[in-house]
């Protein structure tokens, strides 16, 4: 007789984690996380391999892992294959088995896993890190006491256009009246410089009714997003129409969030600044929020001070942090934006002239929220803008047709070269071949940087053109891509290789060295000084520096470079470079990414096919913190 299908013991190495485990489904981080834990209490085979797909699941990006999912995966040809003789638990099984077992709680209690209501499961420190963000945040979404009057006036001085600032104005009202603002909107909508203005009527109320400025903190999450912050707020600053004491109140200076929280390499998770000693700042703007996952912007909360303003700003649709959570698509709620409490509409309408429809009893954190759609980058019309758009909106057939009608070198700001041949695009990176669009395109697009002689000239150039890629492996992958480029550049007679260091060699620092002042992100060129030494310059607050290249931190070439590592930089001109169709890699949210990077100019280069796929591809991250906050 047949044996009945069987659900193996734990331990036996011929059950479902140990299956899963070599099939490739689980990691050994997940598989041994969970056995360990099963370990302390004898747990059941059902437990052991939920305790895996949690820890699975924080290592893909989810803050948790949804138990229904958990159960699904059996009808998975790549997991019905390498389970196959074992039975799968059903959603009830696994829910019961977790329930009764001492390594699960309702988070109540404290345990290694916390099962919600809603069949969420969690690691314990990320179930505390969603439950007590979003208190923190519900907490801040109050209503302040304001000179309404001051603030109306400031208001019509500095976003004088009603018509063109709607968004803006309302996004100035939002943040001087509350404690907690979201300022969300796409490259070119006016973030920055709508939240330098904000900065400055906060600072005209302070000066006005305490007679001292407030204390301001700048953040963002990587060093290249400060600096960048900074010199956005510099900018802005210089064109306001304020006077010199609310001017002087205001810092040019933004730091990243670890450093700002005196992170601990000594200890992770571990801050200099907490709820016990927190942030000296009466007020914290945060950039880039789409890039900060959900642990990070638990500490950053929770280090300041109740009775502080917080700002959140950046771009919803862009890619989430490579950590755990999507933070800035769950706080912000587009049904909670839509609805404006009553008393708050009112307060809108009398300060700025303009009617908003009040709902009643709407909660207050949609009060909170404010989207910013309008770009003032591109022509809504724009090949950039179309497609942007298209993107976005995951319209597949907006997208193709975009780039259809904008084939070739002479499709405008909006160019699309498919792949030279069938099977991908082989033939266009990973070989240096000779008719390669890539080659052309890489070869036009880099010549100003290498021919300009002046370091600094130089620097500017190279920070106007980019070739962005999905992956950092494979034939459409930054290494590949890397090497092409100079193979191609030398082919041209651009660049002369000697070694691993050359003069014009573009180089990404890849780790932060603080004794150096350089960190991850930073970009600089390797040239020739008037000895004849390499060494590379790099772009600084106080002008450009020269740094040995022995004295270098980890590094690499960067003529590419991934998608991940240009959010929160822009270019004149961009190349995207995108994988076959199949990968998955390639989602709607990489895609917008990478092409809204471009100030003026786009070129894609793949086949309609990973284009389509890429758009009808959105990214998905369990998390429970827009439920969470919707309550």
């Amino acid at each position: 007789m047949l044996e009945a299908p069987r659900l193996a013991l734990p331990g036996a190495g011929d059950d479902l984690p140990s299956r899963l485990l070599a099939a490739g489904i689980l990691a050994p981080i997940d598989y041994h996380f969970a056995r360990t834990l099963g370990a302390f209490a004898g747990a059941s085979e059902e437990v052991i391999l939920c305790a895996a797909f949690a820890s699975r699941a924080v290592q893909l990006g989810h803050v948790c892992a949804e138990v229904s999912h958990i159960a699904e995966l059996a009808s998975q040809p790549l997991a019905e294959e390498a389970t196959r003789g074992l039975t799968w638990p059903s959603l009830e099984r696994l829910l019961g088995a977790l329930r009764e077992s001492p390594l699960c709680s309702d988070g109540s209690a404290r345990s290694p896993l916390v099962l919600d209501a809603h069949g969420r499961l969690y690691l314990e420190r990320y179930a505390a890190y969603e439950r007590e963000l979003a208190a923190a945040l519900h907490a801040r979404a109050r209503r302040l006491e304001v000179d309404v009057a001051l603030l109306a006036r400031g208001i019509q001085r500095l976003f004088p256009d009603p018509a063109q600032q709607a968004a803006h104005r309302l996004a100035a009202v939002v943040a001087s009246l509350h404690a907690l603002a979201v300022i969300c909107g796409g490259p070119g909508t006016g973030k920055t410089t709508t939240v330098v203005k904000i900065l400055a009527l906060l600072q005209e109320q302070a000066l006005a009714q305490r007679g001292s400025a407030l204390r301001m903190l700048l953040l963002a999450p990587t060093g290249k997003a400060a600096r960048r912050l900074a010199s956005s707020v510099a900018e802005g600053l210089a064109a306001l129409d304020v006077p010199q004491s609310v001017r002087a109140a205001i810092p040019t200076e933004a730091s990243t969030l670890h450093r700002a929280l005196g992170f601990s390499r000594v200890a992770a998770q571990r801050f200099r600044h907490d709820a016990g000693n927190p942030l000296a700042a009466d007020v914290v703007l945060i950039d880039e929020v789409s890039m900060v996952d959900l642990g990070l912007l638990y500490h950053v909360v929770r280090a300041i001070r109740p009775d502080a303003r917080l700002i959140l700003q950046g771009d919803k649709d862009q890619l989430a942090s490579v950590e755990a959570g999507a933070i800035l698509g769950d706080i912000y709620n587009p049904v909670a934006a839509a609805r404006w409490s009553s008393s708050f509409a009112e307060q809108v309408s009398a300060i700025t002239g303009g009617a908003l429809s009040g709902t009643p009893g709407a909660p207050p954190l949609g009060d909170c929220l404010v989207h910013l759609s309008r770009s003032f980058r591109y022509d809504p019309e724009s090949g950039i803008g179309r497609l942007a758009r298209a993107i976005n909106s995951g319209d597949v057939a907006a997208a193709s047709s975009v780039l259809r009608a904008h084939r070739g070198p002479s499709g405008g700001d909006c160019q699309w070269f498919e792949p030279a041949a069938p099977g991908g695009p082989k033939s266009l990176v990973g070989e240096a071949l000779a008719g390669d669009p890539l080659e052309a395109l890489a070869t036009a697009g880099y010549a100003a940087f290498i021919q300009s002689t002046d370091p600094t000239e130089k620097l500017a150039r190279l920070g106007s053109y980019r070739i962005l890629c999905a992956h950092r492996q494979g034939r459409s992958g930054v290494t590949h891509m890397n090497l092409a480029v100079e193979s191609w550049l030398t082919r041209a007679g651009l660049i002369h290789r000697e070694g691993a260091f050359y003069e014009n060699r573009p180089l990404i620092i890849t780790q932060n060295d603080y004794a150096l002042g350089l960190f991850n992100g930073d970009v600089g060129v390797v040239v020739k000084d008037g000895a004849g030494r390499l060494r590379v310059c790099f772009e600084s607050i106080e002008g450009t520096r020269f740094i040995s290249v022995g004295r270098l931190p980890p590094h690499e070439t960067v003529f590419a470079t991934t998608i991940h590592k240009s959010q929160g930089s822009e270019f004149d001109e961009i190349v995207v470079v995108l994988p076959p169709a199949e990968s998955r890699l390639a989602t709607r949210e990489l895609l917008y990414t990478a092409v809204t990077r471009a100030r003026t100019f786009v070129r894609v280069v793949g086949s309609e096919a990973a284009v389509r796929a890429a758009v009808a591809r959105p990214v998905s991250r369990a998390s429970g913190l827009r439920h969470r906050l919707a309550r």
